[in-house]
């Protein structure tokens, strides 16, 4: 018995001896003898077996709790607990559960043996099943044959999941984490098993192994997850110092070029240089103030509105757009091409840009507008009486203005502006740049905005200008010129002329419009302080004079008979002694040349005054 104990021989092996020695021919006394030693061996071999048993299960925990020194995937730690779990327990299949806080319910984690798809996806109710029992209970539970025991609440989906496994017996023990369930470990056998307490302890010594390698899992996630954080928000700091530190060098940078009394090209340039990208920089109106590194690109309104809204860039239209502000008030736009990326780094840096840009256009107006006061102060001295600027121009008047680069020598044209009264400082304003563009003087007087300008084309200046303003300010502006004229002296005199021509503007009806006193027709003649009558002829009635002198017909005399006759064609043919046809054919003639309207009522009263002025300059009584 000895030796066989020794060689590890098995009970069956130990139990067999009493019988071998009775076939034998043993007597009865040493059959008796070899009986009770054999139950001794017996009992020394479960012994032997449960000290193998423990050694093992005690192997199995070592081995486990080494994994868990090393841990580094929580998925392969489960995965071989739930194996030792299976081979130490020699059942059909392990598996583990855990709970899930937000749906209230547990899940399947892990398996080991398992060969049904429903059943590896199996979730389980608090309280539902064995498994849903314990993670509710924190209590082990085990079930010889699940199957047929009535202690727990079966549902159709548990138990189509454990029939598809074929499983019977099944023995489940909590997962804690200090006083927290957060799973069940299970061991479950194809037949009907009686699971022994000492199954039960070492199911439950594996399932406080797993618990730990699930909260160190955690914890070591939590800590990585942490790490992380950290070193985006260093990163996330590191890369907002840096571009606070750029932003910082680069608004020193273009304040110190504004502060140099840098122009609005350098700082343009400078920008671009900064972003490496074109820049382009827009006053309110639109028009360009400088460019750089682009061609000509202007910004869309909706951009420009969006931005002056926000405060801040717009990308639209595969350009990135600015308000340039102060305050709330615009005074013009930043355009950068070429950076269909920008990040918020050089987003911010290019709305610095911006305030660096206001900041000089600032400066700039402020400079336009101390000499715009010093060229409306000129102005205004200018157009005192003549007999006052003559006195003085012989010593400041064209000296101040020739410091200011005007050159009274040069022929002028004076213009008055009017546009509705909440509009009138925009106007203002927007006439003293105008001014400045066109080398002249701007300024107000008597409640008019009054502009002089090199030209010698009144009507046209003014057409240009009601036109321009009009679309700027969004309302009608009415423009009356006069001139030109040759220094001081004379612009008073041009002055009065170009109000009158305004207000006869108005008169007629054409506000919104911009002419001078030789456009008004014989208006002007009556308004002019030098009405030029044959020009005024050669505007009526110049095409008909002109065919008269290449063809020697009578189409002026015809047309003064048909007048001084009240437009009667039978005296008037009588008048000329020639058949009503031949009338009728010259003032169709006359239709061709001056157009189709020439006898309509404002027309007709132009031709007979024409014709009246051109007879009187001639000195005749006839045609």
């Amino acid at each position: 018995m000895l030796d066989l104990l020794a060689a590890g021989a098995p009970a069956e092996q130990l139990a067999a001896e009493p019988a071998r020695s009775r076939a034998g021919g043993a007597a009865a006394a040493d059959a008796a003898w070899i009986e009770e030693t054999t139950e001794v061996a017996l009992s020394v071999r479960r012994v032997l077996d449960q000290y193998r048993r423990r050694e093992a299960e005690l192997v199995a925990l070592f081995d486990t709790a080494g994994d868990l020194a090393g841990l580094r995937d929580l998925d392969a730690v489960l995965r071989a607990i739930v194996r030792r779990a299976r081979t130490l327990l020699g059942t059909d299949i392990a598996y583990l559960t855990l709970n899930d806080p937000l749906a209230h319910d547990t899940f399947m984690r892990v398996t080991d043996g398992s060969v049904s798809a429903a059943f590896q996806q199996l979730r389980l109710a608090m309280g539902e099943g064995l498994g849903g029992l314990v993670a509710q209970t924190a209590r082990p539970y085990a079930s010889t044959d699940y199957r047929t025991d009535q202690r727990f609440h079966h549902t159709g989906t548990i138990d189509d999941g454990v029939a598809e496994e074929g499983l019977r017996g099944i023995l489940g023990v909590p997962l804690r984490v200090g006083q927290e369930i957060i799973g069940v470990l299970f061991a479950a056998d194809r037949a009907p098993r009686e699971f022994t307490p000492e199954a039960i302890a070492l199911l439950g010594s594996l399932a406080d192994h797993a618990a730990v390698a699930i909260d160190s899992a955690r914890l070591l996630e939590e800590t990585r997850s942490t790490l992380t954080r950290l070193e985006a928000a260093n990163a996330t700091a590191r890369a907002h110092s840096q571009a606070l530190h750029r932003a910082s060098d680069a608004h020193d940078r273009l304040t110190k070029l504004v502060l140099r009394g840098a122009g609005i090209d350098d700082v343009a340039a400078e920008i671009a240089a900064l972003l490496g990208g074109g820049v382009a920089v827009h006053d309110t109106d639109g028009s360009e103030l400088a460019r750089s590194g682009t061609g000509p690109v202007t910004a869309s309104a909706e951009s420009l509105a969006a931005s002056h809204t926000d405060g801040r860039a717009v990308y639209a239209d595969a350009v990135w757009t600015c308000a340039v502000l102060a305050g709330n008030e615009a005074l013009g736009s930043i355009v950068l091409t070429g950076r269909a990326d920008l990040p918020e780094a050089d987003r911010s840096l290019f709305e610095r840009a911006a305030l660096v840009t206001a900041m000089l256009l600032m400066m700039r107006r402020s400079v336009a507008e101390t000499e715009d006061r010093v060229r409306g102060e000129l102005l205004d001295d200018l157009l005192v009486d003549p007999v006052a600027s003559a006195r003085w121009d012989g010593g400041s008047l064209t000296l101040r203005a020739r410091r200011l680069g005007v050159d009274l020598a040069r022929p002028h044209a004076v213009a008055v502006l009017d546009c509705e009264p909440a509009l009138r400082l925009r106007l203002a304003a927007e006439t003293a740049r105008r001014a400045r563009g066109l080398g002249g003087l701007a300024g107000t007087r008597h409640g008019h905005v009054v502009l002089l300008a090199p030209g010698d084309v009144p009507g046209a200046l003014a057409r240009t200008l009601a036109a321009d303003l009009a679309r700027t300010l969004g309302a009608p502006v009415t423009v009356g010129a006069a001139g030109p004229g040759h220094g001081p002296e004379h612009l008073a005199a041009l002055h009065a002329e170009a109000l009158r021509c305004l207000t006869a503007l108005h008169a007629l009806d054409r506000t919104g419009e911009g002419a001078d006193i030789a456009e008004l027709g014989f208006i002007g003649v009556l308004l002019g302080d030098r009405a030029d009558v044959g020009t005024y002829v050669e505007r009526v009635l110049g095409p008909v004079l002109a065919y008269d002198a290449e063809r020697g017909t009578e189409l002026v005399r015809t047309l003064r008979a048909y007048y001084d006759h009240g437009a009667a064609l039978s005296r008037a043919k009588d008048a000329l002694h020639v058949h009503v046809n031949t009338v009728v054919q010259r003032l169709d003639r006359v239709a061709q040349l001056l157009g189709p309207d020439w006898n309509t009522p404002s027309r007709a009263l132009e031709t007979h005054l024409a014709l009246r002025l051109h007879q009187l300059a001639r000195g005749t009584d006839g045609g």
